[in-house]
């Protein structure tokens, strides 16, 4: 005995052919298809089968779809679009997975979303349909398509400057790119931490630091980073630390020539002429010629130490177009020290020790020391007998002018200023440096003191004399030039 899925006919649900199908069906109205001996239902488009698993679809190449959203390590998302068979039973649910990983996603619509994928990474996708009464084959394997976002949010480093330069060098660390190659980073400054300022590009992609030029003098700034692919731009990283644009340093150790960067600009010079040489020595002998100063006697007059460069400085001046010239003093031998001029300011030299003289065994000067920002050391008498062995030592007077040098003495080591005539060393010491923080022995000058750093350390010394025939030069001077806006 047959037993057959359809009712009789004369139950009222037309049958037949393939052909003999309704020609203006309703959605819901049934046939009894004998071409196919399947119960079909109208759907509202087609004739699908009542009680049958669906006919496998087709997919098209799945879709990128969270090329706006921001990184995480598991914001990459893919749609994909199905396409219904012509034949099985009506579906209920379309299935998309991936080859690798296990991901899934599902939806009663045509089009599925896969999320949870990691940006960067490539997946191949196939699906299947669903509904009641089983679920159709799986469709073939669609091309790969990698998965991408918004590139990372980058993150902050630091931002630093010195009084050398306006510029800023910032830094940070990058992320991941979002699964696209990034076309650039900028940088943003934000005056007072609140107002964007215009922004710049990194020199590559790959940076990690970009010093920002450009910057206000006198202003504070805090720094944000960003990176830009394919899909668009990131979040800006968190701000940086605070950073004050100082004023700006320049340093002359020679003349030359300044040219701001920009205009109008504000400056100050600090200047400090050029040190004096010292006097020459003078030797007497009484017995005849001796290398160890004499058999019987010797007499030396010591000449005096160069005085130091003279301290100036400069009002606050403001240019407009132009440069600025700066003369910087030169120690020579034998002479005072050069002055070193900037604008109409000058910072004179320091002047020449005098000569140490020497008229007989009995009757000899030593050399003042020159006069100065500091004057140098008065040089020292100094006279062996050689039948006693007995040294006897006169001083003289320091140098004039300036903080005038002190007598000159006998002692092993003498400040700075300060004469030196002793049985080894009867010459007068050089002054110490000018400027605004003159400090310490004789060869040791810390400079000029500006926001808690000396600059231009042992220039504008005199010269201490030496016990020979060429007196040494004074050392030359120095301008400090600091740009204030």
């Amino acid at each position: 005995m047959t037993i057959s899925q359809f009712p009789p006919a004369e139950s009222g649900i037309p049958s037949g052919a393939t052909a003999d199908r309704p020609a203006s069906p309703a959605i819901g109205d049934l046939f009894y298809n004998g071409t196919l001996t399947i119960l079909e239902i109208y759907s509202g488009t087609a004739w699908v089968p009542c009680s049958a698993s669906p006919g496998t679809p087709t997919i098209a190449t799945p879709t990128d779809a969270a090329t706006g959203d921001a990184w995480t390590a598991t914001a990459g998302k893919l749609s994909i679009a199905f396409t219904p068979a012509t034949n099985g039973g009506a579906v209920l649910q379309y299935n998309a997975f991936t080859t690798v990983g296990g991901y899934s996603g599902n939806s009663s619509g045509t089009t599925v979303t896969i999320s949870g994928l990691t940006p960067g990474t490539s997946y191949t996708v196939f699906g299947t349909a669903q509904n009641s009464y089983g679920t159709s084959g799986n469709t073939p394997n669609a091309a790969a398509v990698t998965a991408t976002t918004l590139p990372q949010v980058r993150t902050i480093g630091t931002a630093t400057t010195s009084n050398t330069t306006t510029d800023v060098v910032v830094t940070w660390t990058n992320g991941d790119n979002g699964g696209k190659p990034l076309s650039s980073i900028t940088i943003t400054p934000f005056l007072n931490g609140t107002t964007a300022q215009t922004s710049q590009t990194a020199a590559s992609t790959s940076s990690t630091s970009h010093t920002f030029t450009g910057l206000t003098i006198g202003n504070s700034y805090t720094f944000k980073v960003k990176a830009t692919n394919a899909n668009g731009t990131c979040a800006d990283s968190t701000a940086s630390n605070s950073v004050t644009i100082p004023a700006t340093v320049f340093q002359f150790n020679t003349s030359g020539t300044w040219t701001p960067s920009s205009y109008p600009a504000t400056y100050k010079a600090y200047l400090i002429g050029a040190g004096g040489s010292a006097g020459l020595s003078n030797r007497g002998f009484s017995g005849g010629f001796a290398t160890d100063y004499g058999f019987n006697s010797t007499s030396i007059a010591g000449g005096g130490g160069g005085g130091s460069g003279y301290y100036a400085e400069t009002n606050l001046t403001t240019i407009n177009t132009g440069n600025v010239t700066v003369t910087v003093g030169a120690g020579a031998t034998n002479s005072a020290g050069g002055t070193t001029t900037v604008g109409a300011v000058n910072a004179a030299g320091g002047s020449k020790g005098s000569n140490g003289t020497t008229v007989d065994l009995n009757n000899y000067t030593a050399g003042a020391g020159g006069a100065g920002g500091s004057g140098g050391g008065g040089g020292g008498r100094w006279q062996k007998n050689s039948a006693n062995n007995q040294f006897n030592i006169v001083v003289e007077a320091g140098g004039n002018g300036g903080n005038a040098g002190g007598n000159g003495s006998n002692s092993a080591t003498a400040n700075g200023g300060t004469g030196s005539g002793n049985a080894s060393s009867p010459n007068g010491a050089g002054g110490v440096g000018a400027g605004n923080a003159a400090s310490g022995n004789t060869g040791n000058y810390l400079g000029i003191l500006y926001d808690g750093t000396y600059y231009g350390a042992n220039k504008g010394k005199g010269t201490g004399s030496s016990d020979n025939s060429a007196a040494d030069a004074g050392v030359n001077g120095y301008v400090l030039l600091v740009r204030n806006a």
